[in-house]
């Protein structure tokens, strides 16, 4: 069984005197149900489940009063023996509860109530033209986390990697010291398999059971076809098909040197007044994140950023190589991909850094200077450049060396290379991008 990080934050949850209801929010297929039932069954008497997708029938219940009494007598009508409500040891799961605004709403009264735990999970919550939205979302009673696909060192569990290899890795850091030659080239190949699989929990468990790309490949092309088909459906009519060019040019966007978002890429004459809102229908859903430009490389980032100048990257690596032509994957793994890895790598980086939860940053000015990614590391603002090949780095260099001009003390060089320092640069291996959290 595929083991996740968020069953630790379900449980700090749980453990908090007081919890409110509990919203798991994340883009589809990403493992909440599987998460949130196995938790579930792991830390409570009794379960009972409502999943408002697969049973329509279930938004019967929260169509009338939304008293918790009446819930209860309600969900034991319709399900039977099966549901059993005790306090303090029954939680209520409402699975894609953004097909039921109103059980949305009725989580304040839970909340008020007391006596059940209450998770809901959705996929498109908030996203424009679904449905008709709740009542009333319930402000102060509800807590969000939101989840990611599997990130890479949840991908190193899954294929052996043990807790006490990941531990050296971080120690190496910490130290800046080389990894072991032995160590350091089976994370190579691990990283390679982790650029085409990518953190679908179901694309995982299929490479690790059948290690056959050409099946992972097509359960993503599934998984992309299903977020096309969501556009398709709960999109408001006049901006689906406008959604899905957007979708469809992300490749294209990461294709140029400059990979600054623009919107003729995705049309010729298109403008932001008519894409705007399709694009953050697409973030919206958790398929994409934002990397926003920096008017100047310096703390607090989000104060600095402009909010119109962005690159877009996939969330999840895997689907964003399942969006490019076949053959792809096996030049991915054979490390053969010439002007593209760059894009590739990139979007890599922004897979590490995203499921963290940062939120993304770069830096671009007219006069050539660049820097792929902006972040605050060990407290300080930290520059980070991800080469495909060896570079020399220039723009961090010349950033670097005018501490007059720009507040900047450290940056951080990630390629296929081992850990090594020079001056204020650090080089880190690209496997290593999942340990530069704030941890």
């Amino acid at each position: 069984m595929l083991q996740r990080k968020i069953e630790r934050r379900l449980l700090q949850w749980k453990n908090t005197q007081g919890h409110n209801p509990l919203i798991v929010k994340g883009c589809r297929q990403c493992g909440k149900t599987f998460s949130v039932l196995d938790f579930a069954h792991k830390n409570y008497e009794h379960v009972v489940y409502l999943n408002f997708f697969e049973n329509p029938d279930h938004n019967s219940i929260f169509a009338g009063s939304l008293e918790v009494d009446s819930l209860i007598m309600m969900m034991s009508a319709l399900l039977g023996p099966v549901a059993v409500f005790e306090p303090g040891r029954t939680v209520i799961i409402l699975d894609e509860i953004q097909e039921c605004p109103e059980a949305r709403t009725a989580l304040k009264f839970f909340k008020i109530d007391g006596r059940f735990d209450v998770i809901g999970t959705g996929s498109l919550l908030g996203v424009r033209g679904y449905g008709k939205g709740p009542r009333s979302v319930p402000v102060g009673y509800e807590t969000v986390l939101d989840m990611y696909p599997m990130d890479f060192e949840e991908f190193l569990w899954a294929n052996g990697i043990t807790g006490q290899m990941i531990s050296l890795l971080r120690q190496c850091l910490e130290e800046e010291k080389p990894v072991p030659a032995a160590l350091h080239n089976r994370f190579r190949q691990l990283l390679l398999q982790y650029i085409v699989v990518g953190g679908m929990p179901a694309a995982v468990q299929l490479f690790t059971d059948t290690k056959q790309m050409g099946s992972v490949l097509q359960l993503q092309r599934d998984i992309l076809r299903s977020y096309e088909d969501d556009m398709i459906k709960y999109a408001e009519k006049k901006d689906r098909a406008l959604i899905a060019e957007c979708f469809r040019s992300i490749p294209r966007q990461l294709s140029k040197e400059n990979k600054k978002f623009q919107y003729s890429v995705v049309k010729k004459g298109a403008t932001s007044s008519r894409y705007l809102g399709s694009l953050q229908w697409i973030e919206d859903a958790g398929i994409i994140s934002r990397c926003y430009n920096l008017s100047l490389p310096e703390l607090p980032l989000d104060g600095n950023a402009i909010e119109d100048v962005f690159k877009i990257y996939m969330k999840d690596t895997g689907l964003f190589i399942a969006m490019l032509e076949d053959g792809t994957q096996f030049e991915v793994l054979q490390g053969k991909l010439y002007g593209y890895k760059g894009a590739i790598y990139e979007n890599l980086a922004a897979d590490f850094f995203g499921k963290m939860g940062r939120r993304l940053y770069y830096y671009h000015k007219d006069s050539g200077l660049e820097v792929d990614f902006v972040m605050r590391w060990r407290g300080l603002c930290t520059l980070v450049e991800v080469k495909a090949t060896t570079g020399n780095a220039k723009s961090i260099k010349t950033i670097l060396n005018h501490p007059e001009k720009y507040h900047v003390e450290q940056a951080l060089k990630l390629g296929d290379y081992n850990i090594g320092r020079n001056g204020r640069i650090l080089t880190v291996p690209l496997y290593m991008g999942f340990l530069l959290d704030e941890s």
